[in-house]
């Protein structure tokens, strides 16, 4: 398969997505999704919910671990979907105590200032999500094709913004289903490919230690079990899904996109395993190794999967970037063109970040996922616990997430590595999570009440 039939595959996927995603556009349907007047069905929160969260740069990252960390490395990211049932279980509290979002909770408990830190993690989650996505693209398509990363990126960036700013929530929904459909069709032919192949032994892969050793692998593994509950509550495309159908449908659907989307992430973390443990060398992302690892087919089909889920998180991360500026800051009219607007806005941030660049995909990952953890100790106090926490008390949490976030960012700074204790920084990382959970509960323990 050559660079030219992969751009052609993926002409027609864009010009299907088009087609899928609804031809009159309305304004309950641009923020909230209801398809016809109708909320969406059970598959499509599935695939929806799937297709957004194994993302280009998740998939990326999943190879990327088990190329350095072997299964330990994948099965640390993997850790990170089980956000979907610590994110179910979040949605089904809201609910029951009758909020319609995390936003509407916190204003109830917290005024302003929970609704306005809270928005504030999410706003920068949302500019990542646009970001990495695009970056990913890049590099694909300087790997397919030299030179023509940054054509792909405005064209895709054009392309998405497109259909996404015509239908919003309801045409993400729909292209989602569209998409993930694609992306497990294209996606299962390489997996069968590799699994068959002679050279490739399950026992080989599951025992791994990638090119790097396990250790750090592990120590990932425990960063992600104490990311994992706040995890869900700042992405604010799962948890825009999560208010939109009944509570069975809602709360069968998140089980289902756990076990789809960890199936997913594994099987496309064995693609880096099997590069380690054939001696290829780290080369582009994984990208320029698979090249010289695979036939020509194998390789355009998992860059074909890469570019499917990248697309699919573009539509999304923009619908919740509208819904999130229009319906919870109100900083635009609750209009077609309203949303539109900040649609707008939203991708060309992204593009002027990813042109800017900036290649690392896991530290907005771990950034984003250590600034989420003020959240976990009010929510598992204030929402589950049922106790009422002052907002001094979730400002500090806030405080302590927001510099725990900034230490791993610049960790690189001299100011802030004599601070940090020495070792890798997955191990700082650690050591960052730690310490923000242990102020974050300190804090909210010692201003709880009952309520």
């Amino acid at each position: 398969m050559t660079p030219i039939a992969l751009i052609a595959l993926f002409v027609v996927l864009i010009g299907t997505s088009v087609l899928a995603a609804p031809r009159r556009a309305s304004v309950d349907g641009f923020f909230s999704g209801r398809m016809g007047g109708r909320a969406p069905g059970l598959w499509v929160l599935v695939l929806s919910q799937v297709t957004t969260w194994i993302f280009a740069r998740s998939l990326m990252n999943a190879a990327i671990l088990g190329y350095f960390y072997g299964i330990a490395g994948t099965l640390a990211y993997a850790a990170y979907y089980g956000s979907f049932l610590t994110g179910g279980f979040i949605v089904a509290r809201l609910r029951a105590q009758g909020a319609g979002s995390v936003q509407d909770w916190l204003e109830d408990h917290f005024g302003a200032a929970g609704t306005g830190a809270y928005n504030l993690v999410i706003a920068l989650r949302l500019l990542s999500e646009v970001f990495a996505n695009l970056l990913v693209v890049g590099l694909i398509a300087g790997a397919v094709i030299d030179g023509s990363g940054t054509v792909a990126i405005l064209v895709v960036a054009a392309v998405g913004l497109a259909y996404s700013a015509w239908g919003g929530l309801s045409a993400a929904l729909r292209t989602d289903v569209v998409q993930m459909v694609v992306f497990l069709a294209v996606f299962g032919i390489a997996f069968l490919y590799l699994v068959l192949s002679p050279g490739f032994s399950i026992g080989a892969v599951l025992t791994a230690p990638g090119t790097a050793g396990a250790w750090n692998g592990w120590v990932l593994l425990a960063v992600a079990a104490l990311q994992v509950f706040s995890y869900p509550a700042h992405d604010p495309v799962m948890m825009d899904r999560g208010f939109i159908a009944d509570d069975a449908t809602t709360r069968r659907s998140f089980l289902h996109a756990f076990w789809l989307s960890v199936i997913c992430i594994i099987g496309f973390g064995f693609f880096g395993i099997q590069a380690s443990l054939v001696g290829a060398a780290y080369e582009g992302e994984l990208i320029g190794t698979w090249g010289a690892m695979f036939p020509m087919w194998v390789f355009a089909l998992l860059m074909l999967s890469l570019l499917v889920s990248a697309l699919s998180t573009l539509d999304s991360a923009l619908s919740s970037s509208a819904r999130l500026v229009v319906e919870e800051l109100a900083l635009a009219p609750r209009t077609l063109l309203g949303g539109r607007t900040v649609m707008l806005v939203f991708m060309v941030l992204g593009v002027a970040l990813t042109l800017w660049g900036n290649a690392t995909l896991f530290d907005a990952v771990a950034v984003s996922g250590t600034a989420s953890m003020f959240l976990t100790p009010v929510l598992i106090v204030g929402l589950v616990m049922g106790r009422r926490v002052p907002v001094w008390s979730y400002l500090a949490a806030f405080a302590a997430a927001m510099l725990g976030a900034l230490a791993y960012f610049g960790r690189a700074w001299p100011s802030v590595a004599a601070v940090l204790p020495e070792g890798h920084k997955y191990e700082q990382l650690l050591v960052i999570c730690v310490l923000v959970l242990g102020v974050g509960f300190a804090a909210v323990l010692a201003g709880a009440r009952r309520a």
